[in-house]
This record gives C-alpha cells, structure tokens and sequence, in this order.
C-alpha cells in the first residue's frame, strides 16, 4: 500500500507503519550515512550532539559543519522535491536524487558528491544500531523509497518537532536541542537534572557502550518520537537512571502506558493525531512524564523549571 500526501499541512498526517517499513529501514541507514559525515568532521558535543540532524522546512538537516580551517557545508534531506542537497559555502551545491535505490549506491553517489567539492570524508561505513549491519557498500538489500511515505512521515515530524520545542521552553536547566538521532531514527529532546548518573550498561546493537556511556553520563528525562512501537509509531518518555515509582506515576492522556518491554512510557502516534486537540494531548504526555521522572527523582524543579513567557510584557 502507498501511502498519499493529500492530507492538509495544518493536519497531523495518518501513515501506518507496515506501508512504508521497507523505505523507513531504507531511509534510517540514508540518515546514518550523512549522520557519521557530521560525526567525523565536528567536533565532540556532549552526549553527542553533535552528530544529529534537524527538521527544516523542507525535510531533515545536519545544519553547518565544519570543515578544516576554512571551509563550510551542510547537508540536508530534501523530503518536498526528494533530493539530498549537499552545499559549500563556495557558493557549489550537489544533489543526489532521493528515489528507489540500494544503501550501496546511495552511499557512492554521497561520496563522489562530497569528493566533487572537495570534501574528503572517511566514515565508519558500517551501520550503527541495526542487526544485521550490512556494509553500506553492500548493502543491496534496502533499497525501497516512497516518496509520498516519506513526505507524510516528514510532516508526521514537523508537528512532533513543533510541540517539542514548545516543551523544551519551559526547562531553565541543561536540555538538549531538539533534535533526530539516527542511531534509532528518533527525534529526541532531553532534559538534565544536573546529577551525573550511574554507567551505563550499553547493550544497542552494533554499537559500542561507550557511547551509551557518553549519551547517558548524567541524570535525565528524555521524550520524543520514533516511527515505530505502534501502528502508526509512538511518542514515548523514559528516565535514566529510573526511579523508583516511576513506571506507576499516573500519566496522560488517555491511551499512554508504562511498557515493561520497552522501559518507558509510550504514547501511540494516532492518540495524538485522533485527540481534539493533538497538541495539547501531546504536551499532557509530554509533561506529566516528565513529572514523573522528576518528582519520583528528587529534581530541583523551582530552580530547573522556567515560564517561558515570562518577558512577554517587554517584547
């Protein structure tokens, strides 16, 4: 089944999971090869920020990178007119056309196009998170684009991306951006409570613990969106180290549940998108889990919590 696109932009968009699995396994290891591009050139961010991409009004991008002392570029997924636009600040642009094809050409065609402006690149080219991790150049298997699939799960990101932000204005503390980690094809937003945290035991798959090691040093709450864990994806909010009590503190709205399985809350995607008022049934979910990580953790709220209107007045 193929998805379509004819749905109101101002609307939250229905795309089911197993319509667009095979692009969305397809698109995921697209995502880590531009991913580890950022990765190898800028610089170490704590908890590796660094290494994210970020919704645009157009699709996903890495934003600028640096490159040497002098030069540079960024990289962005295109999800309206399908192209991965790869520009210099010499003014060069490349593209690479996104449609139907394996992880192995794409990769080759990503690489001749940074060779092209002169951007020598060198990743990890193996995939991170995923079990079999096939070589990218190897990859022949995955090998699916739809685009219509692709620009409705865009969409299903741009309004997650919105009511995200909206949550991250209200926390004066250490908090992520906003941001799409390609490691699990989510997009995430963390919030610290300023305690370092217990080791991480790593275990992802492919992927060494010391970067969970790294991801997870100190105490936090962490919310966001993957597609998947239902039938049209779920939100879903999680704390490390977990309190006690945490997975019983009564959340909302209606529909949201602590999943053994998974260690964390989870919200399906349509609860939202079917609500009266999907973003104010998002911010429920968002906030009351929140709540939960940081009453049962002991936070420092009076101090970590900010109104993020509190200038209006003056603006």
């Amino acid at each position: 089944m193929t998805a379509t696109n004819d749905q109101s932009p101002q609307a939250w968009p229905s795309l089911k999971v197993e319509d667009w699995i095979d692009t969305r396994d397809t698109l995921h290891l697209w995502t880590q090869i531009v991913g580890k591009i950022r990765l190898v050139n800028a610089p170490l961010v704590n908890h590796w920020w660094n290494v994210t991409l970020y919704v645009s009004p157009r699709g996903l991008t890495t934003s600028s990178i640096p490159y040497g002392r002098s030069q540079v570029f960024d990289i962005e997924f295109d999800f309206v007119d399908h192209q991965l636009r790869i520009r210099s600040d010499d003014g060069r642009t490349q593209l690479v056309a996104l449609e139907p094809k394996p992880v192995a050409q794409f990769y080759s065609e990503v690489m001749q196009a940074m060779r092209e402006l002169g951007i020598e690149t060198k990743i990890q080219a193996t995939p991170n998170e995923v079990d079999p991790a096939i070589p990218f150049a190897e990859d022949y298997e995955h090998a699916s684009y739809d685009a219509d699939a692709v620009h409705l799960f865009w969409r299903q990101l741009v309004h997650a991306d919105r009511v995200m932000h909206e949550f991250r204005s209200h926390f004066n503390g250490k908090v992520s951006p906003v941001h799409f980690f390609w490691g699990a094809v989510d997009l995430a937003c963390t919030r610290f409570s300023g305690r370092t945290a217990p080791t991480h035991p790593g275990g992802a798959p492919n992927c060494g613990d010391w970067v969970m090691e790294e991801g997870y040093s100190h105490e936090l709450s962490s919310c966001g969106f993957w597609p998947g864990g239902g039938d049209e994806g779920a939100f879903y909010s999680y704390a490390y180290p977990e309190p006690e009590g945490f997975a019983e503190y009564p959340v909302g709205p209606a529909g949201a549940y602590y999943s053994q399985e998974n260690g964390q809350f989870l919200l399906p995607y349509e609860a939202v998108r079917t609500a009266p008022d999907p973003d104010a049934a998002l911010m429920e979910f968002l906030q009351s889990t929140y709540d939960a990580a940081a009453d049962k953790g002991a936070w420092d709220r009076d101090d970590l919590e900010g109104n993020p209107d509190r200038w209006d007045h003056r603006r």
